[in-house]
């Protein structure tokens, strides 16, 4: 069955010390989020104000004319581009008769349609819970009647006419389950420590999943939309004939992303964190996107990740209105890449910057090991590429390239096992 279209009216404010054009900014970007969710924007509101209504977010008077709006234009849902408390919501339901989501709700919302995997539903399930929790009034006990509807996918079709102590007892489960779900994570990961590790890092919607495609020859999900994909994707590159890394694309960022969000999806994010090299994709084509690289930069220093290798590689420059701004992005981001995925532009210059990056610090060498040290033998192939291995005189000799990392311990392998460089 097919989901209807939601109509939404946005309402942002302006405070003292903010520019107009960045709440436009921020209302632009959150009508895209309603499309994503499955809302049609037909008007939008902004209210310069000296501070925050306590009660109501916005005016009194403020209030009654949204109302109007929305009855004017047959909105059943209205979104406001900031975090509301629980007495905001409840008096701006009652004093419009309308459905209320706070950005973090819609983001919310979004997370849990995308979700694919295990582990990410329970991660927004609990994110949706602990932000919910004290805002479960009345309001919320008419959305389990309108099925399908922006906002209602997740914990809101289950857990709405529950008291909180049950909502405690589900999140009290949900993070059990997620450290069950870790442990599994973990043994994966184990598996993949052999491996070199890039992950894909930037602003939603900046082609992350365009350039994963292009870089592994792979066909993972793409839409022109924001965080149309929130699970992790993890595909082979080729560094050389003889040797892959892992190419590992992250959920999306965003200005103002919940703080349960970010919270619940750290093991996930980790992915970027124990990666080799970070490759900061970032959307040249818009026109705020050093803002955008601010705001992925604060989140990665949350988690963090910050500093650590990392290209920053512009994409999209094929939707450059002006072509000629490039040289002058080159001389100011000095040690960035110019690509498109989808029009292969640049994309081979990447490749090489990934693969020189990744092979830095590797060592090369020759170890001679006596043949009936059958473990130090295998040792080596979990710690090294073997490059060649050829027998003289009961000795194996191994040929192989190793990370800096491993240097150290194949020294201990030598040293414990009556072996020879």
């Amino acid at each position: 069955m097919d989901r209807r279209i939601e109509k939404a009216v946005m309402v942002g404010v302006v405070l003292p010390g903010m520019r107009r054009e960045q709440e436009e900014e921020s209302l632009d970007e959150l009508a895209l989020l309603a499309d994503t969710a499955g809302a049609q924007v037909v008007a939008r509101m902004i209210q310069d104000r000296y501070g925050i209504n306590s009660a109501t977010f916005i005016g009194k008077g403020k209030v009654q004319e949204l109302a109007r709006r929305a009855d004017e234009t047959d909105a059943g849902l209205i979104l406001f581009d900031e975090d509301l408390s629980p007495v905001q919501l409840k008096n701006l339901e009652k004093k419009t008769g309308k459905r209320i989501l706070d950005r973090s709700m819609l983001i919310f919302a979004i997370f849990a349609r995308r979700a694919r995997s295990r582990e990410a539903k329970t991660q927004v399930e609990l994110a949706q819970l602990e932000y919910m929790l004290p805002r479960l009034t009345r309001q919320w006990t008419h959305l389990e009647r309108q099925e399908g509807a922006v906002g209602t996918r997740g914990p809101g079709e289950t857990q709405l006419e529950t008291d909180r102590r049950a909502v405690r007892k589900k999140i009290d489960y949900l993070k059990k389950e997620l450290v069950q779900i870790e442990l599994q994570r973990s043994v994966r990961r184990k598996t993949r420590e052999a491996f070199k590790r890039a992950a894909l890092v930037g602003y939603t919607n900046a082609g992350k999943s365009s350039l994963l495609n292009a870089l592994s020859d792979s066909d993972v999900h793409v839409e022109n939309r924001l965080f149309a994909t929130v699970d992790a994707s993890i595909r082979a590159f080729k560094l050389s004939d003889q040797e892959r890394a892992l190419i590992i694309d992250t959920v999306g960022f965003i200005r103002k992303l919940p703080h349960h969000l970010v919270a619940s999806f750290r093991s996930t994010l980790e992915e970027a964190v124990e990666a080799d090299l970070l490759l900061h994709v970032v959307d040249v084509s818009r026109m705020n996107f050093e803002e955008h690289i601010g705001v992925v930069q604060e989140v990665l220093k949350d988690l963090g990740i910050d500093p650590k290798p990392c290209i920053l590689v512009f994409n999209k420059v094929d939707l450059l209105e002006d072509r000629k701004t490039i040289p002058e992005l080159k001389q100011r981001f000095q040690h960035a890449l110019f690509v498109s995925a989808l029009k292969g532009i640049g994309l081979e210059a990447l490749r090489q910057e990934v693969t020189v990056r990744l092979s830095a610090g590797d060592v090369e060498g020759e170890i001679r090991i006596p043949f009936d040290q059958t473990k130090a033998i295998a040792e080596m192939y979990e710690l090294a590429k073997v490059l060649e291995r050829t027998y003289v005189d009961g000795v194996a000799v191994i040929r192989f390239r190793a990370e800096a990392r491993n240097a150290g311990k194949i020294r201990n392998l030598v040293e414990g096992a009556a072996c020879k460089f």
